[in-house]
């Protein structure tokens, strides 16, 4: 059986590219198309293997490798160019445009899908607030998104089978496309971020993420500058880091962005990890809760199906109701109020759940059953 595997992008190492990683282990040989490849080479080896990567016209257009983002208006086209003929099933890993690809009638497409393209569909005014969009350039932008979810509801339609990272992404699945979807939770690795028992506890909360608007990392430094007994670290870079280093009191440290290793360490240390914004899965808390750490998160999106709240059994951390800083306060108070009733052992349980081997076993199986329903192979 020949297996192409489609991803938006490849870029900076991101969950994107764990699940890239995990879907070349259950179909060695596959190749891969994608918009721009752009992987760091410190990264190729464990991502592609040997995989041979397609990439699209627009890896060969002017500042592509350093602003291919601002491409994502021909992405679709980019998308719909690519030869498919041959393959028995085509793969695709997406969050914005990777499961637009045309197919023949003989081919089956699984679609694992991060997301719907956020920018275009629920969270469009955040986008565009966020890069400073008004007047004549708003309306432009607006029309440009409108025909993007266009495109994106065309595009839904060819796919198969829909797999969904998370059941909050099932369900914008329903939304945007009025497609069901299986849910399976994207691969953590459990085997790199482990707990430690020879490192201590420290007195400090961690955060980190990319600094975006979105990601709402403002929110958590205006908590900790409301509790100034309470030492706040913050890991990341992003178009934020200039404004929230300007809002950051002296109890709040960010060190920008660091390797994995360093993260882990920092992740094995801190009293809890610090989550101020609903995502679409957020592998980040669950490497956090494979070190053993509490997770502190808005109780929206994805965090509501890695944390077990403090009214759960053998919770691992406290979900918030509001995106306040009050409300975070709050949540950090009651963790460290029933601290003894969260174990690092419960912690790092919760995690192995989502584990790379159960991620590869499920997918398989899920994409065997798209294959027994719609596939022609071997007819």
């Amino acid at each position: 059986m020949r297996v192409a595997i489609v991803h938006d992008w490849l870029g900076p190492m991101t969950g994107a590219e764990r699940v890239l990683q995990e879907m070349l282990r259950c179909y060695p040989g596959a190749d891969v198309f994608t918009a721009v490849d752009f992987l760091p080479a410190e990264h190729r080896a464990a991502v592609l293997g040997d995989a041979r990567v397609i990439p699209s016209f627009i890896q060969r257009l002017p500042g592509a490798r350093t602003r291919y983002w601002s491409y994502v208006p021909l992405m679709p086209l980019a998308m719909e160019q690519f030869d498919l003929t041959g393959y028995d099933l085509v793969l695709s890993n997406s969050h914005t445009v990777a499961k637009g690809v045309v197919v023949q009638p003989e081919q089956v497409h699984v679609c694992y899908l991060m997301s719907p393209p956020r920018f275009a569909w629920d969270l469009q005014p955040l986008y565009l607030r966020a890069h400073g969009m008004r007047g004549l350039k708003a309306v432009l932008a607006r029309v440009m998104l409108a025909r993007m979810r266009v495109w994106d509801a065309i595009a839904a339609a060819r796919v198969d089978a829909f797999v969904a990272c998370s059941r909050f992404v099932a369900r914008r699945c329903e939304v945007c496309y009025r497609r069901d979807a299986a849910v399976l939770h994207p691969p953590v690795d459990v085997d790199f971020y482990t707990p430690d028992p020879r490192v201590p506890r420290e007195d400090f909360h961690l955060a980190a993420s990319r600094l975006t608007p979105f990601k709402r990392l403002d929110l958590a430094v205006e908590a900790f500058n409301g509790m100034p007994d309470r030492r706040l670290v913050v890991i990341g870079d992003g178009p934020e880091r200039r404004r929230i280093e300007r809002l950051a009191g002296p109890n709040v440290t960010l060190l920008g962005r660091v390797s994995d290793a360093v993260l882990r360490d920092h992740m094995r240390r801190a009293r809890s990890f610090v989550f101020t914004a609903p995502e679409d899965f957020g592998i980040v808390m669950a490497e956090a809760q494979a070190c053993g750490t509490p997770v502190v998160a808005l109780g929206r999106g994805g965090a509501r199906e890695i944390v077990r709240d403090l009214h759960e059994e053998r919770p691992t951390g406290v979900l918030f109701a509001e995106q306040t800083a009050e409300s975070l306060r709050d949540a950090i108070r009651r963790l460290e109020a029933s601290a003894a009733r969260i174990s690092p052992a419960a912690c790092r349980q919760n995690a192995e759940r989502f584990a790379p081997e159960r991620f590869r076993d499920a997918l398989v199986r899920h994409v065997d059953a798209a294959l027994a329903r719609y596939g022609t192979v071997g007819d």
